[in-house]
C-alpha cells in the first residue's frame, strides 16, 4: 500500500494507493477483502506507526520520512504551549508518534480544517508544512494561527508563474509509458472503488500498542 504523493513507477508496483484521510481504511478494506493480516506501507515511517496503531492489522513500515514533519518533536510543542497559553496544537500524521501523542488532535490536513470549523478555537497551531497551514487560516480567519512553519523545498518549485508559463507555451509536459499507467491507474482505482468515509478520519492522540515492523 503506498501513500498516494508517491511516483507513477511506484503505484505502480503497488496493490492499492491511499490518502492520510483514509490510510486506516484502506488497511482493514483489503484486509478484510483480500484475507491479509499484514500490510507493506511505504513511504512515510511515521504515518504508517500511526495508522498501525488504530488496526489490528500488522503493518510493515518503510523507513522513509518527511523531512518537514519529522522535524517537529515533543519538546517543540512544550515551547509554543508556553509562550502561547491556552494554544491548541494539531498535528498531521506524518509526525512522530510522540508528536501526535504531545497534540490536542491529530489528523489530515481535512481533518485539521474540520476541527477548526467545528471547534472555533482562539489560538492554535498547526503542525504541518507552512503552505497547507496557510491554507486553513485563510478559510478560518477568527481564528490566530501561530506558525512554526515548516517549508517544503519540494512544494515550493511549483509557481504561478510556472504554471502560467506551463499552460501558455504547452511545455513541461510529463510522459508516463503506457505500461506503467496501467498498472499505477490500477492502484488508484482500487482505492477509489472502497466506500467513502462520511467524515476524515481522526487520528487518536494517545497512541495503542502496535505491532509495526520497519524494512
Amino acid at each position: 500500500m503506498t501513500y498516494v504523493n508517491t511516483s507513477a513507477e511506484v503505484k505502480a508496483e503497488s496493490d492499492i494507493t491511499c490518502t492520510s484521510s483514509n490510510a486506516v481504511q484502506v488497511v482493514e478494506a483489503i484486509a478484510k477483502a483480500w484475507g491479509v493480516r499484514r500490510v507493506i506501507m511505504l513511504p512515510d515511517e511515521f504515518l504508517a506507526r500511526n495508522v498501525a496503531a488504530m488496526t489490528k492489522i500488522e503493518i510493515i513500515a518503510w523507513h522513509g520520512r518527511c523531512e518537514v514533519h519529522e522535524r517537529f518533536s515533543p519538546a517543540d510543542i512544550a515551547e509554543l504551549r508556553a509562550a502561547h497559553p491556552g494554544l491548541v496544537v494539531l498535528a498531521h500524521p506524518e509526525c512522530a508518534p510522540g508528536v501526535m501523542a504531545a497534540a490536542d488532535f491529530a489528523g489530515s490536513t481535512a481533518a485539521l480544517s474540520h476541527y477548526v470549523a467545528e471547534h472555533s478555537p482562539a489560538k492554535v497551531v498547526l503542525l504541518t508544512e507552512c503552505s497547507m497551514s496557510d491554507n486553513v487560516a485563510a478559510a478560518h480567519p477568527g481564528t490566530e494561527f501561530v506558525r512554526p512553519c515548516n517549508l517544503c523545498p519540494h512544494m515550493k518549485r511549483i509557481t504561478l508563474a510556472g504554471i502560467y508559463d506551463s499552460l501558455l507555451h504547452l511545455r513541461h509536459e510529463v510522459q508516463v509509458e503506457a505500461n506503467i499507467q496501467r498498472r499505477a491507474k490500477a492502484a488508484i482505482d482500487a482505492m477509489l472503488a472502497l466506500p467513502r468515509p462520511s467524515a476524515p478520519l481522526d487520528f487518536e492522540t494517545g497512541l495503542a500498542a502496535a505491532q509495526v515492523e520497519v524494512a
